[in-house]
């Protein structure tokens, strides 16, 4: 089934250029299925990027999904043009009596600031309070994975010494977790940051569960155990040429950025980028969509105050 996203979005163009099934809405209303309601906060500044982005990982299931897309009323977005965000996105207010099967929160580039200093903390401390009772399963990526962590269990993040570049190797270590159904053993993805979290804090936590690991990176994909609450180290759902973009964007500004690490061939910025990690990317939203907000959401979203 094809992913119902407006024709006028950016990401509509590109999707359909890589062959990827999108549908118009106008089209999608005709048809007798309930398409999966999913609602993307959007915390990034490439807001396009991003949009596209996991658009694309959502468009590989056989379920039919449709987009809402939410940014902050608290904090004016300055890479995008304000039409663009009057156009495409809503805020927590707007839809705060709808009911979602999924949300997924990004991350965003406040990484280094203590949680509560972040501008828009209270409007996302809102988000994570309504999700409780409005979405059935939550994925949170990268720094929203962290806040959420800290907001839900009281788990804080560590600046690291180093930034944290690249595409690691992760190994499956629960092997029978429904979100990692068909993975190999290990597998790749990448990583832009420069906090991390502590196994030890998941593992002692008795609500969290850690599904895939890295000695290198630490934890990289966490549930809990019902699944209503999935959390992303990294990004799986980056492009292919994005830290390329990081890493070019930060040497032409003058910063000393290390070469992204197992990213370019040879580690070389010259050569050739080793794309690999697409595949387990695409399993990974697939498995969500399928086991964890398909199986699991009911049919009236309305009942989701009963779960």
């Amino acid at each position: 089934m094809p992913l119902l996203i407006p024709n006028e979005l950016p990401a509509a163009e590109t999707l359909q250029n890589e062959n990827i099934f999108t549908m118009d809405l106008n089209r999608a209303t005709s048809q007798s299925i309930r398409p999966l309601r999913i609602v993307i906060v959007n915390l990034m500044p490439t807001k396009i990027a991003t949009e596209t982005q996991l658009a694309r990982v959502l468009a590989n299931s056989p379920l039919q999904v449709e987009l809402t897309l939410v940014t902050m009323s608290s904090h004016e977005s300055t890479h995008v043009s304000q039409d663009h965000m009057d156009t495409f996105y809503k805020t927590i207010d707007d839809i705060k009596h709808e009911y979602f099967d999924g949300m997924i929160l990004t991350g965003a580039p406040v990484e280094k600031m203590p949680f509560e200093q972040v501008d828009y903390w209270p409007e996302i401390s809102g988000i994570f309070e309504w999700a409780k009772t409005h979405v059935y399963s939550s994925m949170f990526i990268c720094w929203g994975a962290q806040a959420a962590l800290y907001y839900y269990y009281g788990i804080d993040k560590y600046i690291t010494d180093a930034k944290i570049f690249g595409v690691f190797e992760h190994k499956i270590v629960r092997p029978r977790n429904p979100l990692v159904r068909g993975f190999d053993d290990t597998y790749f993805a990448p990583h832009s940051r420069h906090t991390a979290i502590k196994r030890e804090d998941i593992e002692n936590c008795e609500a969290l569960r850690v599904l895939a690991d890295s000695p290198e990176v630490g934890p990289n994909i966490m549930s809990t155990e019902n699944g209503r609450q999935i959390f992303l180290m990294g990004h799986h759902e980056y492009d292919k040429g994005t830290l390329a973009s990081e890493y070019y964007r930060d040497r032409d500004a003058g910063m000393d950025t290390a070469i992204p690490k197992n990213y370019f061939k040879n580690d070389d910025p010259d050569d050739e980028i080793m794309f690999r990690w697409r595949g387990h990317a695409n399993l990974l939203f697939s498995n969500w969509l399928n086991y964890y907000v398909y199986q699991g959401t009911p049919y009236d979203l309305k009942e989701l105050d009963n779960k």
